[in-house]
């Protein structure tokens, strides 16, 4: 198993890059909710220990992991909402709350270091897009586990307020009790509507 580590970042930081973020999303697949990001700033001489790719960690785990970046790191949090999500489509309401949580840092990066294949258009800053980077960068890893653990939050939330969904334990994924819920109950105005099996319930007639 692939363990992230901080050797694509001191390649940065040995060019004489000053802060090195990490971005990463979390919440493309869902069929509700919106999609989150989170930026990290990692102090070199802080790196918590376990850092890691959210989907391998534990709920637990990730809870324990992101109080602790929060304590030693510099994060910023952003969102898209799913009527971004609607508007424009996935990729690109990813994008934009990569976008707001390298915004919402309260200083401007040196260098990104975002997970995926693309740069986010509106990122003019100098950055490096990482394939699976969530797993080979702990900056990435660490902004995973922040918007993995929020998102968790919101659709607990949200979960309260819609019950019968499974939203505090599918987080809005396409799990068969979701999708029978769906059929069953009906969309709420959090579900996203540009998504096909959301699409083919409110238009099935």
């Amino acid at each position: 198993m692939t363990i992230p580590d901080f050797s694509l970042e001191k390649t940065l930081y040995a060019r004489g890059m000053g802060r090195v973020v990490g971005v990463d999303e979390v919440g493309r697949g869902p069929l509700a909710g919106p999609v989150m990001a989170a930026a990290v700033w990692l102090n070199p001489a802080r790196i918590p220990d376990g850092l890691n790719d959210s989907k391998k960690l534990t709920a637990r785990r990730r809870e324990a992991l992101c109080l602790q970046i929060l304590e030693c790191a510099l994060v910023g949090v952003g969102e898209a909402s799913v009527a971004e999500i609607d508007t424009h489509n996935i990729l690109r309401a990813s994008h934009l709350a990569m976008e707001r949580a390298i915004a919402a840092l309260g200083f401007v990066p040196d260098h990104v270091l975002v997970d995926g294949n693309l740069i986010p258009r509106g990122l003019n800053l100098d950055a490096t897009p990482v394939i699976g980077g969530d797993a080979r960068s702990v900056s990435i890893a660490a902004a995973s586990i922040v918007a993995k653990t929020r998102r968790d939050r919101v659709m607990w939330d949200l979960a309260q307020h819609y019950p019968g969904y499974g939203w505090e334990t599918n987080m809005g994924y396409p799990s068969k009790s979701h999708r029978e819920a769906l059929r069953n109950l009906g969309v709420t105005p959090h579900h996203r509507r540009s998504f096909k099996p959301v699409h083919n319930i409110l238009y099935q007639g």
